[in-house]
Parts: structure tokens; C-alpha cells; sequence
């Protein structure tokens, strides 16, 4: 009989209570099998399960925790948050100073893309908001995004909608009626072509179009050369909104996210324009449930107490989150920027060399310090690129890696995340490991 370890009795107790033993799908292991591991402690680049076994942490708790786990100023000001009181379902000057340092953030020059900014819980709650505010700015009904683009959960943006939905292999959820998914079009991402036609065949029912910033929720996919500042041009042109969710690139990326990358110039033919609305979540909270919406101020004046738009949350601006992602952000400095892209390098430099040494095809995909890995010899361009891959040779990958105390994504759809806190040792533990695993990759037998 096999000794069931700690893990296997968290997560059996856990089945008897919550579906599937998770909280959030991709947290089950569904694509990569054996037991979830249960963590207890996080600290710097590492995070320990139930068990006391260290890993060293490429998920950053997917994506917030920029600056290492439980880093000692982020957890002092949250202490000392919550000394004053965990909510209190009124206004906190937190929340105007968070407000100020992202406007300040996300501007490049002259260009100041918000204007004004609503804090919400959840950056499902922010897209979902992002919608209906562009739904009712423009008097329109119909929403466009792209296959393999995550959004959150809201029944109108999970078709083909990649990350935990890709993972479990389902084309949307059901619950969702057939007139919600009508309102929403699929486009094929990087196809400039096909969003000019859904524009030229819907010209009076576009009301926005939705759009990672970059790409990281069918593994990473940087948009290709002046993507993002045409389809500013095509919604402009159309009487339509640009929503840009940088729910994963916002201040991961650059101090900016992804636009200011692109603004900057940093980003090929992607400076000379400015979304309508942007999404953050993840690093804004600096781990704690925190999430906002921002645009111009014609825009967001839309919202209610101003606007027509509803939106409310009791803990919407929540002063203990809204004080973790105040220390995160003013924290988040160049040299912070540096490390990330120096540890991103490294690790995805040399898991290559390790897949290549074994005749592994992959591609590797980046957009700024996010970076991912599809088990095919031509980079993919969109969803259906990325479905083709041998997603087969992952699990066995994963698993060497998680055994030789390295934690990866339990999916070869999601993105790898470095923190600023990955030091030489810290690498150095993943680099020893990557050989054995490049093996068990080469070795992975097809399902049939």
C-alpha cells in the first residue's frame, strides 16, 4: 500500500469540501496529474508546502509578487494596516494616494492614458466592469475579443478564452446562454484583417474591443509589430472603445506594463497611441485582492455616483490591500525592473539550452520579463498555434522539475514569473535541475 504524504491528505480533506479540491482550477494539476502541493510559507524566491519541502517559486503567486514573497516593508505596511481596522466599507486616503501613484506611473511624456481610476476586488471584476462601462459610453452592445485571451471569469468573455479554460480543454463554461455569447466575437489574435472586417460587417453594434496588452494566458505571446497601435486606430475610427487588460504585464513588465514598453519605444512601431481603458490587477495589489479600471475621464465619469454605469463593492479599495500595493509600487523601482529581466534571461535562456541539448522542439515566447515555453519548433502567432504544440512533453518536464524542488506553472498554457528576490543560489537551484528534466521531456511518449 503507498503512504499517502501530507499533500495527498490536504488535498483529499479538501475534495470532501470544495470542488475539486481547488479554489481555482489550474491549482488542481489538471494538466500535468499527481497532487497538488499545499504551501504554507512563502519567503524571498521560495515557498514551502505542507510538508516542509522548499521549492524555489517561477509562479510568484502568478504574478504579484514582483518583489519576492513576504518581502519585510510590503508586510510591515499591511500589518500595520490592519492594525487600524480590516475595512471599513467607507473612503481611505490609501485609496486617492494608490490612485495618484498609478496615474503617475502609466505615462510616458506627455502621454497620460488615466485619467481617473476605480479600485475594485478581482481583475475579473475590472474587465467585467471595463465591458459594461464601454457598453454604455458607446450606446453599443457587441463586444470583440481574442481566442486564447483571458479576461477573468465573466460569462461574457470565457469563449475560447485560454489559461484554466485551455488547460482543462474547454471551449467556454457552461451556464453561459447562447444570447450572452452572442454579444461577444471571437477574432483570431494578431489578425488585424479580421478585426477590420467585424468592424466593416458591425460597424453601429462595436462597442469595444478587448485585448491583453501581451498575450499571457495561452502561454506568452508578445503582439507582433504594431498590433496594439492599429487597433487603437480601427476602434477610433469605429466609435468604439479599446479596452487593454494589463491584469499580468501592469507594472510586472515595466514600471508602465506593456503600453509604456510600447510607448517608450521599447516595443517595435508600438509607440503613438493610448487605450481607452486599461485593467490592472496582480502587482497593484502586491499579492492582496486588489484590482481597478482606469481611462479618460470622460470615460470613467460614466461610472456611478457621476454616470449612468453601475458599480459598487464593499471592499472595493479595501485599506489593508490598497497599503500593500502603495509599498509594492513605490518599491518597484529600475533596479527592480533590471533584476526581473536579468533572472527572466537567465532561466529562459538556459531552459532552452537544456530542451535543445536533448533534441526537445520548442519555441521560447517573451513579452518583457514574462516569458513561457510551447513544445513546437515554430513560435506560435495565435490560439490555434498553440493548441498544435506537443503539450505532452510538459507534465513529465514539470514534474522533474517539482522533484528536484522547483515550482513551475501546472500548465504549459500559463506564464513563468522571476521575482526581483531570485538570487545566484536561487538560480543556480533551478539551473541544476533543468538537465533531467529536458530528458524526461525528450523521453514523453504521445497519449494515443
Amino acid at each position: 500500500m503507498t503512504t499517502q504524504t501530507a499533500n495527498d491528505l490536504a488535498f483529499s480533506r479538501a475534495k470532501a469540501s470544495i470542488p475539486g479540491g481547488v479554489n481555482s482550477p489550474v491549482r488542481a494539476y489538471g494538466s500535468v496529474g499527481g497532487t497538488p502541493r499545499f504551501l504554507v510559507d512563502a519567503h524571498g524566491p521560495y515557498v514551502t508546502d505542507t510538508e516542509g519541502r522548499e521549492y524555489v517559486d517561477l509562479v510568484a503567486s502568478w504574478g504579484p509578487a514582483i518583489l519576492g514573497h513576504a518581502h519585510p516593508a510590503v508586510v510591515d505596511a499591511v500589518r500595520t494596516a490592519a492594525g487600524h481596522g480590516l475595512s471599513f466599507g467607507a473612503s481611505t486616503p490609501g485609496e486617492t494616494e494608490l490612485a495618484e501613484i498609478v496615474r503617475e506611473r502609466v505615462s510616458v511624456g506627455s502621454q497620460k492614458p488615466i485619467g481617473k481610476i476605480r479600485m475594485v476586488s478581482t481583475g475579473t471584476e475590472a474587465t467585467m466592469t471595463a465591458i459594461r462601462l464601454a457598453r454604455g459610453y458607446t450606446g453599443r452592445d457587441l463586444l470583440v475579443k481574442f481566442a486564447g485571451h483571458y479576461h477573468g471569469h465573466s460569462d461574457s468573455l470565457l469563449a475560447e478564452a485560454g489559461s484554466g479554460l485551455a488547460t482543462l480543454s474547454l471551449p467556454g463554461s457552461a451556464g453561459i446562454t447562447a444570447e450572452t455569447a452572442a454579444q461577444t466575437l471571437v477574432l483570431p489574435y494578431n489578425d488585424l484583417d479580421a478585426v477590420r472586417k467585424a468592424f466593416d460587417e458591425n460597424s453601429e453594434r462595436i462597442a469595444g474591443v478587448i485585448v491583453e496588452a501581451a498575450a499571457a494566458n495561452m502561454g506568452v505571446m508578445a503582439p507582433e509589430r504594431g498590433f496594439n497601435r492599429e487597433l487603437s486606430e480601427i476602434t477610433r475610427r469605429g466609435g468604439a472603445l479599446l479596452i487593454v487588460d494589463e491584469v499580468l504585464t501592469g507594472f510586472r513588465v515595466g514600471s508602465a506594463g506593456w503600453w509604456g514598453l510600447e510607448a517608450a519605444r521599447v516595443v517595435p512601431d508600438g509607440a503613438g497611441w493610448e487605450p481607452d481603458l486599461i485593467t490592472f490587477g496582480k502587482v497593484i495589489g502586491g499579492g492582496m485582492p486588489l484590482a481597478a479600471l482606469g481611462g479618460r475621464a470622460e470615460i470613467m465619469d460614466f461610472l456611478a455616483p457621476l454616470g449612468p454605469v453601475y458599480q459598487a463593492g464593499t471592499l472595493s479599495g479595501n485599506p489593508v490591500a490598497v497599503a500593500a500595493g502603495i509599498a509594492t509600487l513605490r518599491l518597484a523601482d529600475a533596479a527592480i525592473y533590471r533584476r526581473l529581466d536579468e533572472v527572466a534571461d537567465i532561466v529562459s535562456r538556459e531552459t532552452s539550452a537544456a530542451l535543445s541539448a536533448e533534441g526537445v522542439a520548442h519555441s521560447v515566447q517573451h513579452a518583457g520579463n514574462l516569458f513561457s515555453f510551447s513544445f513546437t519548433s515554430a513560435a506560435p502567432r495565435n490560439y490555434d498555434d498553440v493548441r498544435a504544440q506537443e503539450a505532452w512533453r510538459y507534465p513529465p518536464f514539470f514534474h522533474s522539475m517539482l522533484d528536484q524542488g522547483v515550482n513551475l506553472p501546472p500548465s504549459v498554457f500559463e506564464a513563468w514569473f522571476a521575482t526581483a528576490a531570485h538570487d545566484d543560489a536561487a538560480i543556480s537551484r533551478i539551473l541544476s535541475a533543468l538537465p533531467s528534466a529536458a530528458r524526461a521531456a525528450a523521453a514523453a511518449v504521445a497519449p494515443q
